[in-house]
């Protein structure tokens, strides 16, 4: 049989990009499977964006991931929306289907394996509370809601935005969802079992700052998540430690969402553990 030099091509769109790991973390994964694929990360304009769609296409690539700031202003560009990622109203995930462009939303579902596996809680029934309004805040908040959540809160510094948010994807899930502005300081109140920052408040190269909350009266047993993955030991969750309180970092959330993405890509389960292990010794952990 002759060589076969051609690889297959899956991309990242986003802007910025030079800090995001994901490719180490899916070429890694590639070459355990034996796959001749290539993951690019490419920095994509909002004004670029749909060009960048249409080279996909000429491309003939397998699939995309979509970072910040085009989760939601790729899906007219799509050819069709998958129903959990029409529910979340956000798209971080596409797969090609011949030439028809599928667009998915891993993000909720990476962050509820980790809370399941990584973290040992069962959602159903608790009480949680979301920072921030944004693309992964909606897939997060989805994600809690479909699993059971008894309360749910957003609070977020445009409370306009987060009613939007709450109203659409209440409606959709049929779960009611509690929104508040964020004003000064946010007190997390005792009863609190999972709290999140889903704002990217804390990413490099900010890594000095952490969202203005104060978990002094947090029951010993809240567990404290933040979205962002780089660095992983935001200033929240050391805060959270200090305090003795069980954490969750933006890494796992970014292992099993790339895991979720590379199955619906290759058709193939992925090795996790070699997926964890590429991701970490990229950041240098």
């Amino acid at each position: 049989m002759p060589a076969n030099f051609k690889a297959e091509l899956v991309a990242c769109f986003g802007q910025p990009v030079a800090e995001n790991p994901t490719g180490a973390m899916q070429e890694a994964a590639f070459r355990a499977m034996g796959l001749n694929w290539r993951y690019l990360t490419v920095e994509v304009s909002p004004e670029n964006l749909a060009d960048a769609i249409r080279g996909a296409r000429a491309f003939g690539m397998r699939g995309l991931n979509l970072t910040i700031p085009h989760k939601v202003a790729v899906i007219p560009l799509l050819d069709e929306i998958a129903p959990d990622a029409a529910v979340i109203g956000a798209v971080n995930t596409v797969r090609f289907d011949g030439r028809r462009l599928i667009g998915e939303n891993t993000d909720g579902k990476g962050f509820l394996r980790g809370v399941r596996v990584d973290a040992g809680l069962d959602p159903r029934g608790k009480r949680a509370i979301v920072l921030g309004a944004g693309g992964a805040a909606r897939a997060i908040v989805t994600e809690l809601a479909l699993a059971g959540v008894d309360d749910l809160l957003v609070v977020n510094r445009s409370a306009e935005r987060a009613w939007r948010m709450t109203e659409e994807i209440a409606i959709r899930t049929k779960h009611h969802i509690r929104c508040q502005p964020w004003r000064g300081t946010y007190r997390v109140p005792a009863d609190t079992d999972i709290l999140v920052n889903a704002t990217s408040i804390g990413l490099y190269p900010d890594v000095d700052a952490m969202p203005p909350v104060d978990l002094r009266e947090a029951q010993p047993g809240l567990l404290v998540c933040d979205a962002v993955f780089n660095p992983p030991e935001t200033r929240l969750l050391a805060a959270a430690r200090e305090l003795g309180l069980p954490t969750l970092d933006g890494l796992s959330m970014l292992v099993y969402q790339g895991v979720i993405g590379c199955r619906l890509w290759t058709g193939q389960d992925p090795p996790e553990d070699v997926m964890k292990h590429a991701l970490r010794q990229a950041l240098g952990l």
